[in-house]
């Protein structure tokens, strides 16, 4: 790591993984205007649910391709038919960033791959299974009150930051991809001032 890349380093990580989950929330769209100890709340929250799931076995069809860097993703999922295509151009990058950083006690080697497939996985299962309304049911959010009936509301981003959480715990990472996912959007605005490709900015995330 070069001394110009070490604040920026010191910088990220100084964050807590509570605290990008919080960032996430913040800045998808609909909580642009939320109370930041409510995003914290469900932030907590959805960080908790999705560090608490059993382990998901992918089901989907898994492929590896290039082409990642230029569409700012490691990974996502197609429904039809089920597959999750893994990006090698992009995991190759987030390794390299991870050993630029100083974060491998972190993000022990390969588990760059294993955390987007483990993203990706429990992103199928919030989707297509119970657990989706059990996570809406841990934040508390309500979309309609009728006396003692309550409907449980949806929270936007709620489900990433509970895949992230996921994906930290059952692939025993020090912290979260969220922290990997911030390097290479800082990578990203870095690049795009010195006039070269920027790498991706984007996690492991789903796409139908």
């Amino acid at each position: 790591m070069s001394a110009s890349q070490a604040p920026v380093a010191a910088d990220l990580a100084a964050t807590d993984d509570l605290g990008w989950a919080v960032r996430l929330l913040a800045a998808t769209p609909t909580h642009e205007h939320r109370d930041p100890e409510l995003l914290r709340r469900w932030a907590r929250a959805a960080d908790a649910f999705g560090a608490a799931l059993a382990p998901v076995a992918c089901t989907a069809r898994v492929v590896e391709s290039e082409g990642g860097l230029e569409l700012g993703l490691l990974a996502r999922y197609g429904s039809r038919p089920p597959t999750v295509e893994l990006f090698t151009d992009t995991i190759e990058l987030a390794e390299r960033t991870v050993d630029a950083r100083g974060w491998r006690h972190w993000y022990p080697p390969g588990s760059v791959r294993a955390a987007a497939l483990a993203h990706e996985a429990v992103h199928v299962h919030l989707h297509h299974g119970p657990a989706k309304a059990a996570l809406k049911h841990a934040l508390g959010h309500s979309a309609l009150r009728l006396g003692r009936l309550r409907v449980p509301g949806h929270v936007a981003g709620a489900e990433e930051v509970a895949a992230h959480a996921y994906a930290r715990t059952v692939c025993g990472l020090g912290r979260s991809p969220l922290l990997l996912t911030a390097a290479l959007a800082a990578e990203a605005e870095t690049e795009a001032g010195s006039g070269t490709t920027p790498p991706p900015a984007r996690d492991a995330r789903r796409e139908n």
